[in-house]
């Protein structure tokens, strides 16, 4: 399948998590530009905050402020007639965070560094749950010939708790949760596999951790959506597009897109069947009508 896909943005340095505001307007990260914008319906890009580092994913929380998900900055981005030439450069490094960023005013504070006095290394993706926690993953960090593995997290809004519920993992990346809000979803970008587990209260996981399906051939994982009917969404790097994962049957179909580092999807609209789609091979935010409606988060502006 080939989704018809609309330009809204151009010029992003390394694009991702888009989140949908109710006045048609979307927020999105450039990892490599260490911001955060809102990109108007007509494609204008307004830059909300300037947080440094490498902010890769946000929310909207109980509060209304936008959490940020800070990989502490590595990547180097070029855009070359319209391609990304992205790079690495560990001197940019500043540590990982949790970051919390007013919408009205662009202020921004720090709300993690650390769990359980180990630092927070790639902050990634994160899902808020009914309850107002945060689910966020870690993705680690490489060390030159090694790399810092990464894990799951749960931690408060207001800054007093946060716990480990996952560590040791190679390269936990996108997260999202079911639609009954029983399950945790994470990828894991190295293996291109999905992985779940129950949850029993918040921030507590199961012990049966599962694959849901890992993908043939050379490609990759990014971060994800969830859609209304559990389907779970998420962008994919090498063959560019989104790959609709089926957690019931195992299954999944590859829906193509015209870049090679799709990083991200969220759903907008009165149907939530319109896709924000984050495309950063080639610094694009794209627009699509989507076959079925995405699943409504807990928490939106």
């Amino acid at each position: 399948m080939t989704l018809a896909a609309e330009t809204v943005a151009t010029g992003l340095f390394i694009p991702e998590g888009p989140v949908a505001l109710a006045d048609g307007s979307v927020l999105l990260v450039e990892v490599a530009g260490g911001r955060l914008d809102r990109v108007m319906p007509d494609g204008q890009i307004e830059v909300v905050a300037e947080l440094g580092g490498g902010p890769n994913g946000a929310a909207i929380g109980p509060d209304g402020l936008v959490y940020v998900c800070n990989n502490g900055g590595s990547a180097t981005c070029e855009l070359v007639d319209g391609i990304a030439r992205v790079g690495l450069d560990p001197a940019r490094y500043v540590g990982g965070s949790i970051q919390v960023v007013d919408l009205a005013d662009g202020r921004h504070r720090t709300l993690y560094r650390e769990c359980e006095g180990i630092p927070l290394y790639g902050p990634n993706d994160i899902v808020f749950d009914a309850t107002g926690g945060l689910w966020f993953t870690d993705m680690g960090r490489p060390m030159g010939d090694s790399h810092v593995f990464g894990g799951l997290f749960y931690a408060h809004a207001d800054g007093n708790h946060i716990s480990a519920a996952r560590r040791g993992l190679l390269s936990p990346n996108g997260i999202g949760l079911s639609p009954d809000g029983g399950t945790l979803y994470w990828i894991d970008t190295f293996t291109a596999r999905l992985w779940a587990c129950s949850i029993r209260a918040p921030g507590l996981l199961g012990d049966d951790d599962r694959v849901v399906q890992t993908l043939p051939g050379y490609r990759m994982l990014d971060s994800m959506a969830v859609e209304a009917d559990g389907l779970v969404c998420a962008g994919t790097i090498v063959a560019g597009g989104i790959t609709v994962f089926d957690p019931v049957a195992g299954t999944s179909e590859h829906v193509a897109i015209d870049d090679p580092m799709v990083t991200n999807i969220c759903f907008a609209g009165a149907d939530r069947r319109t896709a924000w789609i984050t495309a950063a091979g080639t610094g694009r935010l794209l627009r699509a009508e989507w076959p079925r409606p995405g699943l409504a988060l807990a928490f939106e502006a």
